[in-house]
């Protein structure tokens, strides 16, 4: 669960292996700072050394000769300006390197963990809110730890140092100041409070404005066959100016604290010019401590009128922080189990004991179901629609845990077993076929990707799949498209069930896997099944009872019940619902009579 913490320390104990590399550009920066501050210094000195000649700072020093005190000041300015540069140099490369190292593990781990969360947290999810988390808030945090984090080390040692020396050098002067601090410190906490909610909000609607954007370009065969696109635009539209007006809200805010800091520190400003030339013209302060405490004064205030910006990245990069932490806080409610499933071990027999299940309580999409799924033979599930024929999938690959009851895999309770084991032994071809953005090959063999190539020919062979994949352009390496669109349906599913044979598992689960495709193209793939459901365990989940007549045993589910259950010709002879279905299938039935 996300934590109450500030989000600052929420990443620096994120970041635990990388603190040493964090304190070493924390260093550079300090030491780039310091060295900065040194030329105002010199400055000073040198006015010292032409107003007072033998009798200046440096003469403490043993050193008796203007001249020689000028020589000197030339060396120390050049060794100063070099270190300067080299550690600028150096901060430089490690804080930026340093965020690409944790914008890369941050995502990884991000998009590691997103991958072992359960079904339900994705199906309550947009995948453009996703997206935005693990891409565009990782960025923001990115943006600030390139630049953002060394300019806030670089005033905080501006403060420190230039504090010390005015202190040092005259500290009726000095407090003058640092008058703008308090009042600076103040203001940026109340902005702080006031500014992180409203960048939330803009995080927050970002992830909303993408998931659109993403949920209509996955659609986007759907809006144009229902010329929608007008519809859809002004849809953006108004996501996109919700954004823009929780922008503005921010930038309003924002936009403000640079310009009033800026009349805070005028005051600072003025007050040490006239103050310390005053002291300085009445002899009480030295002519080159006055030039420094000029100068220092500048150095001083100036840099804090950037604070506003880097606050305005810090407070972005701190809402993005919290809400790709967060995505790491939230643990899966479906966990692996400790026993291992070799799969060679694997019989394949599984059942349904009494379980039950509902998405939302109080709402039971399973009753009481008892199912056997003998090892070796097929069983197949029908039903109508809602009867929950697909939850039965969801249960036997564990995307969800049953609410009571047990499914068991060769006597073993599901959720005892190792959760990777359990899933490799079951293949699954759906009805909504999944191919990825690459080449025919690579899809065959996405369960066995160093499959050999007579291997993956095997495959596509007895799916039936062999003949129109050497007639396409580049044959294996022809580019499916994202989601396969540049296949038909029915070589799409054609290449699931080559997928499947080349996995070979154990158990083979069947979703509507001819639901979708013509005649010809049915029997082609009935034809595939029939070769690959031998000597495996397999699960048939089909509307068209004409693809389960053959099925050693049949189970009716009705309102989530069992509600028939036997062979083609058992359930027939019983004359009940099955009997039923398949005369209206065969047109021994009329479902519907008209006028």
């Amino acid at each position: 669960m996300p934590t109450a913490h500030h989000p600052l320390r929420r990443l620096w104990e994120y970041a635990v292996g990388h603190r040493r590399r964090i304190i070493t550009a924390t260093s550079f920066s300090i030491l780039n700072k310091a060295f900065d501050l040194a030329p105002p210094v010199l400055i000073g000195t040198a006015v010292d050394v032409v107003v007072r000649r033998e009798d200046s700072m440096l003469a403490g020093f043993g050193v008796a000769d203007t001249r020689d005190q000028l020589v000197l000041l030339a060396v120390l300015t050049f060794i100063i300006w070099v270190l300067e540069s080299l550690f600028e140099y150096l901060h430089s490369v490690w804080w930026r390197n340093l965020a690409q190292i944790i914008q890369h593990e941050l995502r990884i781990d991000a998009y590691a963990h997103t991958q072992t969360l359960d079904m339900r947290f994705f199906e309550d999810r947009s995948t453009g809110g996703l997206m935005s988390i693990l891409n565009d808030d990782i960025n923001q945090l990115e943006r600030f730890l390139d630049g953002g984090a060394n300019n806030l080390l670089q005033v905080a040692t501006t403060v420190v140092l230039v504090g010390a020396g005015f202190f040092g050098i005259a500290w009726q002067v000095a407090w003058m100041a640092f008058i703008p601090i308090p009042l600076i410190l103040w203001g940026s906490v109340k902005f702080q409070r006031r500014i992180a909610p409203r960048y939330a909000a803009v995080r927050d609607q970002v992830g909303v404005l993408n998931g659109q954007l993403s949920n209509n370009l996955a659609g986007i065969a759907t809006i144009k066959s229902f010329t929608t696109e007008d519809r859809e635009v002004t849809r953006i539209g108004e996501e996109s100016a919700l954004y823009q007006n929780a922008n503005r809200r921010a930038i309003r805010l924002s936009s403000a604290f640079s310009p009033l800091i800026r009349i805070v520190i005028l005051v600072g400003f003025t007050a040490t010019l006239l103050v310390g030339g005053f002291r300085a013209l009445d002899g009480q302060l030295a002519v080159g401590a006055y030039s420094v405490m000029v100068f220092l004064t500048q150095r001083l205030l100036w840099p804090l009128t950037r604070l506003g910006e880097t606050f305005d990245l810090f407070q972005r990069a701190m809402a993005s922080t919290n809400r790709v932490l967060d995505l790491l806080a939230i643990r899966p409610t479906v966990t692996s189990g400790t026993t291992p499933l070799p799969r060679p071990t694997v019989a394949g027999d599984l059942r349904f004991k009494q379980v039950d299940f509902s998405y939302v309580d109080g709402f039971p999409v399973l009753d009481s179901v008892d199912i056997d799924m003998p090892a070796g033979l097929t069983t197949a599930i029908v039903g109508a629609t809602g009867a929950g024929k697909t939850t039965i999938i969801k249960l036997l690959l564990r995307f969800y845990d049953p609410t009571g009851g047990c499914v068991e895999l060769d006597g073993h309770p599901l959720s005892d077993l190792e959760l990777g084991d359990l899933r490799r032994a079951i293949g699954l071809v759906s009805q909504d076929v999944f191919l990825f953005h690459g080449t025919i090959r690579e899809n065959i063999a996405y369960a066995r990707p160093d499959a050999p190539m007579e291997d993956v020919i095997a495959a596509a062979s007895v799916a039936e799949s062999h003949e129109f994949i050497e007639g396409l352009p580049q044959g294996y390496e022809t580019i499916v498209g994202e989601r396969g669109q540049k296949l038909s349906g029915g070589q799409r599913q054609r290449l699931s069930i080559a997928r499947a044979v080349l996995a070979d598992p154990p158990v083979l689960i069947l979703d509507e896997a001819t639901s979708s495709v013509d005649n010809e193209t049915e029997a082609a793939i009935q034809r595939s099944l029939e070769r690959i459901s031998l000597d495996r365990t397999t699960i048939v989940i089909a509307h068209r009872l004409s693809t389960i007549r053959h099925a050693d045993r049949i189970y009716v589910l009705e309102a989530g019940r069992v509600a028939e259950q036997g062979d083609h010709e058992e359930l027939i002879a019983l004359d009940g619902l099955y009997a039923s279905l398949w005369k209206v299938q065969t047109g021994a039935a009329v479902p519907w009579h008209v006028g």
